[in-house]
This record gives C-alpha cells, sequence and structure tokens, in this order.
C-alpha cells in the first residue's frame, strides 16, 4: 500500500501550513509542465481558428506552472534535505528528476514556436542559452540516476517499469530540441547545436532501446504491472517519438551547417538520416501505442487508480504525433497530416481529462505526501 502524508486527506486550503504542500512535492509533478507544454506546442498544428493562440496560452501558462514547481522543488530542498535524499534513493521517485529538463525543453522549444513570431532573433537567442543548461541538467540526469541504480537503490526485474526510461530520454529530448533552434541561429552557433545534438541522442536512444528490451523480456516473464503503474506502458512511446522528432529535426538544420564547412556532400546523408530512422522510429512507435492502449483498456476494466503517473498519457502520446508531423513535412503525405490531427485532438482530450484530475487531486490534498512511498509505486493516488 502507498503511504500517505497526514496532510493527504485534507483539502489544500485546510493544510496545516504551506509547508505540508511543500514538504510533500516530489519530482512527478514536473511531468505536468511536460504534458501541458507539448499539448501547447500541438495545439497550432490543428487548422482551426483559435488553436494557435490557446496553444500560447498554455506555453505561458506552463511556464508560471514550471516557475512554481522549480520554487517549491528548491524549498523542500533547504527545509527537508532528509526527505529530499530519501526521494533520491527512492526506486521509482528518483526517474521523476527525468521530468525536469523536459518540461523545460517544452519551455525552450516554445520560445521559437510562439516567441520568434513576437521577438524575432531575441527570442532564439533565449532559447538557444536556455537549451545549453537544459542540455547539461539532461545529461547529468541521464548519468547521476542509472548511478544511483546501481549503487544506492533497489531494484529487481520483477519490479521493473517503464519509467527507467525518464532519466535517460531526457537527453533525445534536447537532441530534438537543438534541431528544432539551429535553423533561427547563425552558423557559428547552429553547428555547435548540431553537433551537440547528435551527442545528445547518443546518450539517450541506445540506453533507452536497451530499457525496452528488457522491459518487453520482464512483461514476458512478470506480466502486467500493478494498476497504480498501470499507464506506464504509454511511456517507451515517448522516446521512440523524441527518437524519430530528434533525427527528422537535426536531419533538416544539417545542410545548412554542413554546407558552410565544406561537407555539402553530407548534407543529403543527413536527411536520408532523419527520413530512414525517423520512419522506423515511428513504426516502432505505432506497435507500441497500439500495446498500450490494449493494455490500458484492460487496466480500465480492472480499475485504473488516478496518480500523476496519468500525466505519462500526455507527454509520449504529444511527441509521438509531433514526430507525424515531422514526417508530414518532409514527405508530404497526407496520410501523416490527416493522422497528426487525430492525435492532436487525441491528446487534448486526454490532457483536460488528466487535468482536471490532478486539480482535484491537488486541492483535496491527495497528491502531497512524503516521499514514505511503496517501493513498487512512488506514486501518491486519489
Amino acid at each position: 500500500m502507498t503511504t500517505s502524508h497526514p496532510s493527504a486527506h485534507r483539502p489544500l486550503n485546510r493544510l496545516a501550513a504551506p509547508s505540508e504542500a511543500i514538504r510533500g512535492f516530489t519530482p512527478n509533478w514536473f511531468t505536468a509542465c511536460m504534458g501541458t507544454g507539448i499539448v501547447s506546442l500541438m495545439l497550432p498544428k490543428l487548422p482551426l481558428p483559435g488553436t494557435a493562440a490557446i496553444g500560447e496560452g498554455l506555453w505561458i501558462f506552463n511556464m508560471v506552472l514550471f516557475a512554481l514547481f522549480s520554487l517549491m522543488s528548491v524549498a523542500r530542498v533547504v527545509l527537508y534535505p532528509t526527505d529530499s535524499r530519501a526521494t533520491l534513493h527512492h526506486p521509482v521517485q528518483s526517474m521523476f528528476l527525468g521530468a525536469i529538463p523536459m518540461g523545460l525543453a517544452t519551455i525552450i522549444n516554445g520560445f521559437i514556436t510562439f516567441g520568434v513570431p513576437h521577438w524575432g532573433q531575441d527570442a532564439a537567442i533565449l532559447a538557444r542559452d536556455l537549451w545549453a543548461f537544459d542540455a547539461v541538467l539532461s545529461a547529468f540526469v541521464g548519468l547521476f540516476v542509472p548511478y544511483l541504480m546501481f549503487t544506492r537503490q533497489d531494484h529487481a526485474l520483477a519490479k521493473m517499469t517503464a519509467v527507467w526510461l525518464l532519466p535517460v530520454v531526457a537527453s533525445e529530448v534536447a537532441a530534438a530540441s537543438a534541431g528544432l533552434i539551429a535553423p533561427h541561429l547563425n552558423v557559428a552557433n547552429a553547428e555547435t547545436l548540431l553537433y551537440s545534438g547528435y551527442v545528445l541522442f547518443a546518450l539517450s536512444v541506445p540506453l533507452a532501446l536497451m530499457i525496452i528490451t528488457l522491459l518487453l523480456l520482464r512483461l514476458a516473464q512478470h506480466k502486467l504491472p500493478g494498476a497504480e503503474l498501470g499507464v506506464s506502458m504509454f511511456l517507451p512511446l515517448g522516446p521512440l517519438g523524441t527518437g524519430a522528432l530528434a533525427l527528422l529535426q537535426l536531419g533538416e538544420a544539417a545542410p545548412r551547417v554542413l554546407q558552410a564547412q565544406g561537407l555539402s556532400e553530407l548534407a543529403p546523408v543527413a536527411v536520408g538520416l532523419g527520413l530512414v530512422g525517423g520512419v522506423m522510429l515511428w513504426g516502432f512507435g505505432a506497435w507500441w501505442l497500439a500495446l498500450a492502449t490494449l493494455t490500458t483498456l484492460r487496466f480500465l476494466k480492472q480499475g485504473l487508480p488516478f496518480n500523476l503517473g496519468w500525466w505519462g498519457f500526455t507527454f509520449p502520446l504529444g511527441v509521438y504525433t509531433a514526430a507525424t508531423f515531422g514526417l508530414a513535412a518532409l514527405t508530404h503525405m497526407a496520410f501523416f497530416t490527416d493522422l497528426g490531427h487525430v492525435l492532436v485532438v487525441a491528446l487534448v482530450a486526454l490532457w483536460l481529462l488528466v487535468t482536471a484530475r490532478t486539480a482535484h487531486g491537488a486541492w483535496h490534498g491527495h497528491l502531497f505526501q512524503t516521499p514514505a512511498l511503496s517501493k513498487e509505486t512512488g506514486l501518491p493516488r486519489t
């Protein structure tokens, strides 16, 4: 069973002190920033009036949300260092440290999607500077959390879930952002982002594929995880969709840089790698999306309790949607465009559902608890 903080059954406005919410604030809250951020970036893809403005509004709201969560995280480290260390040693909650740079990446991408039309080159420069911090943070989390897994935490194959992916996937999210930002910079800055993006891809995608391989073995031997982690079945869609998106966006950014370096003959290779690699990862993602949908329907029949893990519905589907539109832009195939529109509608519907449930759980205090969490789930629930 999940051990709840004493405040877990009191409404947020009746907590004995704000410190109770701070003490119970864990990194999985940043998955809300990931989900909200990717929805804001995908809404302008819908050919409907007002969707771009709504997306920009969500992007601004997400910045406020990320700033609030960052302040609460810092306050928790300062006021409750013991609880913070317990989170680092927790075999599930520590994985959600990867949600911090991934949530920030959606904000950075918004400076290109929404900021450049308003502020021009200044927005691109700001995106570049924020990206540098995000890239370093992503690489650090992708190394530090596995190190903790190997040295401090207690893991077993039977208890493994797809949350193992979260710390390592952050680097490929940063790689995709590099490909998005680079075309808006001069060649000197663009080449740094381009080559860094490919390195970040290498720091993430091979590891993610290794983890997915282990996950398939775990599922075959030990069947599906418990209902509280049922939504985690959607998480492998994240690295597959983001990997495809990163190859597509880096491939699009590469020709200008390669031509400036006198390597024009390699430009078609980069574009081709983006297309072929992107389609292959996208195809793998289609298989996993079907599998995750089937397993979620099975969980729904048995009862699927709400927790912050439900945000796992949004970001993986969102980046897969972004990759779908990336393939549409490169291949000019109507199939990818039409499918992308369908996925955006599904994404928005899921975001509305999860946002409403999260707001309800936060108001009633169910989603705030100390890290005396179940080692099997690590997730507070309503």
